[in-house]
């Protein structure tokens, strides 16, 4: 294969697939994005799968996305693609509003059927036309024909050689962006390894889709992306989901407790379960329950059992798990819950993205039912949160909710692969033996952090039993009076707020001379640092403060939020974490910036938004 010599040089690039939800688009843009990473470059990647299970193919409710940015200083999946790959007609006209003016489409031509553009809803036989597509910036591509061509004497069935076709269009994209072929059959050998000549046929079509690149557009320029200078390591693509799943059997280790997951298949948060049942060589201990409420329920008596003890879920699933949550509250035991948000109420949009649990997960149960929130930034940061929610879940004794979304769940970025001594030795608050002979009771706590002891069932001398009901302070028997149960409240409150000692303080990034910061939680942030640089750029100074800590907040927060002529809280959903800041921020405006829309904000809406309020008096 002869490599091309009108190579040009970009520091970054957006590129969007799109067909039907069967076609592919995703095993192709996690390959192109893996092998990305592998390349040095830096990634981010937006899966943005149909609401459908499986709409009638071809048609415009069915189409699946993939939208993945690489480069340098890449931080979200770009606000609009340089490339758009579509393989039909229904991809094509639901995705354009995607591109950026000039942006090159490579689509299907062969798709262009009668019935295809009926399905897609097309008033004519002409889609470049009626959808004023520059012909000099779209690559007509006759796929289905140069597939069956190239696949004629494979001996596979239609079917089969149809499941190819994403393989030319991967081929055609590896290029246009002179991204290693090699690298490319190096994942598909590794997919395939079972079925080798499901293997050959998509090697044949790689190939066949780069030569027709290289041979029929050599006018055309490829594009080499550059990448930013990396820290000595390995570098994968990582999702959110399995960098949590990751991070777990990284806090079991660092913790010396086996891990343990209680589970209910539930969109987003499914794949944590897949992975964590995989790695039974790591001594996981991963159940799918009947439902919700025994995922938690099995979690709470693993916990108790001695275990690193997880459920993971989403919205409505956290609805349902809220009084065995109160339970471990109520227990003082080591919980996690991961919770990776979607659009609600009730099912609401199972596929897409929000931050509307935050109330739930602060509030949500009955009683006062203090616990811990704290929430990862990005699908790499899934991994260093889920560590931490389990280190102070374990040192803490305490239930933790991890909040992710889907956005940065299925959503990946490129990862070097840490190092085991990168993170702390956790500690359980184990009870210490002078307290056993002494005569310890379960509810016996260390005077400086009010943290009750972890008797692990069959530590001699710590026979005990916990519950729903309250107990009394000293002797830890059930007890009914009205002054012990308010001194039991007041101490699980402070037993929450005293973490604040024992997590970063809040760190702000870009001007650090600006009046007005811009404020965020959770997965929001890439989009937000991209906001703040573009703003420094065109000249509007703006501070950045990223919350990965929610309850309790870090001990400076509050504090160096008062600093602020300006805050303003740009997060998906009404304003939840606004009006959460305007609890503890009494006569001083929160300003925002909402999004509920099932999608994760563009860049340019977070910057108009500050201009606007910068701009009023």
């Amino acid at each position: 294969m002869s490599q091309t010599t009108n190579v040009r040089k970009v520091d970054k690039v957006v590129i969007r697939f799109s067909g039907d939800s069967g076609d592919g688009m995703q095993l192709v843009g996690n390959i192109f994005s893996d092998v990305s990473a592998g390349e040095g470059n830096m990634i981010s990647t937006f899966p943005d799968y149909p609401a459908e299970i499986r709409a009638p193919q071809g048609s415009l409710s069915g189409v699946s996305g993939f939208q993945v940015s690489v480069g340098k200083e890449v931080h979200t999946p770009g606000d609009k693609a340089d490339v758009l790959v579509a393989m039909n007609p229904a991809a094509l006209k639901t995705n354009l509003r995607h591109l950026k003016p000039g942006g090159i489409i490579i689509c299907d031509s062969d798709s262009f059927t009668e019935s295809n553009l009926k399905k897609a809803l097309y008033a004519t036989n002409d889609p470049i036309a009626e959808l004023n597509i520059d012909p000099d910036r779209i690559m007509l591509v006759p796929m289905t024909t140069l597939l069956k061509n190239t696949l004629s004497d494979s001996g596979l069935d239609n079917k089969s050689i149809m499941k190819c076709k994403n393989m030319l269009a991967l081929g055609l994209v590896c290029w246009l962006f002179d991204r290693p072929v090699d690298k490319v059959l190096a994942k598909l050998k590794a997919k395939f390894a079972k079925k080798p000549a499901i293997y050959e046929a998509n090697e044949k079509v790689i190939y066949a889709g780069w030569d027709y690149g290289h041979n029929t557009h050599a006018s055309m320029p490829t594009y080499r992306i550059e990448s930013d200078e990396a820290k000595p390591g390995v570098y994968t693509d990582i999702n959110g989901n399995t960098a949590t799943a990751w991070g777990l059997i990284m806090a079991s280790e660092k913790s010396g407790r086996p891990l343990f997951l209680g589970s209910y298949p539930i969109t987003p948060a499914t794949d944590i379960l897949h992975e964590l049942a995989k790695r039974k060589d790591l001594g996981v201990k991963a159940c799918q329950m009947e439902d919700e409420i025994a995922g938690v329920c099995s979690a709470i008596g693993a916990s108790y059992g001695g275990h690193l003890a997880v459920t993971t879920t989403s919205g409505p699933g956290l609805a349902l798990k809220s009084e065995g949550i109160g339970l471990a509250v109520m227990a003082e035991l080591p919980l996690v819950v991961v919770d990776v948000q979607r659009g609600g109420p009730s099912t609401g949009l199972p596929t897409k993205t929000e931050q509307t649990d935050l109330m739930q997960a602060l509030y949500g149960r009955n009683g006062e039912s203090p616990l811990c929130v704290v929430a990862a930034t990005s699908p790499t940061d899934c991994f260093n949160m889920a560590f931490e929610a389990a280190r102070i879940a374990v040192e803490h004794m305490t239930p933790v909710i991890l909040l992710t979304d889907a956005y940065i769940a299925n959503g990946s970025s490129a990862w070097r692969i840490p190092d085991e001594n990168d993170f702390p030795e956790i500690k359980p608050n184990y009870v210490p033996g002078d307290a056993l002979e002494a005569g310890w009771k379960p509810y016996l706590r260390d005077d400086k952090t009010k943290v009750r002891y972890w008797a692990i069932p069959g530590t001699e001398g710590a026979m005990h039993r916990v519950g729903g009901l309250e107990k009394d302070f000293n002797t830890s028997v059930i007890s009914t009076d009205g002054h012990n149960h308010e001194l039991m409240v007041k101490t699980r409150r402070e037993k929450i707020a005293r973490i604040a000692d024992d997590i970063p303080l809040l760190e702000i990034e870009g001007d650090p001379g600006a009046d007005t910061v811009l404020v965020g939680w959770g997965g929001t942030y890439g989009h937000l640092l991209s906001a703040s640089a573009e703003l420094a750029a065109s000249g509007i100074p703006v501070a950045l403060a990223q919350f990965r800590y929610i309850n309790p907040m870090p001990a400076n927060a509050i504090e160096t939020l008062k600093n602020y002529k300006r805050i303003i809280v740009a997060e998906l959903n009404t304003g939840m974490f606004a009006d959460y800041l305007q609890m503890h921020l009494p006569g001083k405006e929160i300003l925002r910036i909402n999004k509920i829309e099932g999608q994760p904000f563009m860049v340019n809406e977070i910057t108009e938004g500050v201009k606007k309020f910068i701009s009023e008096k």
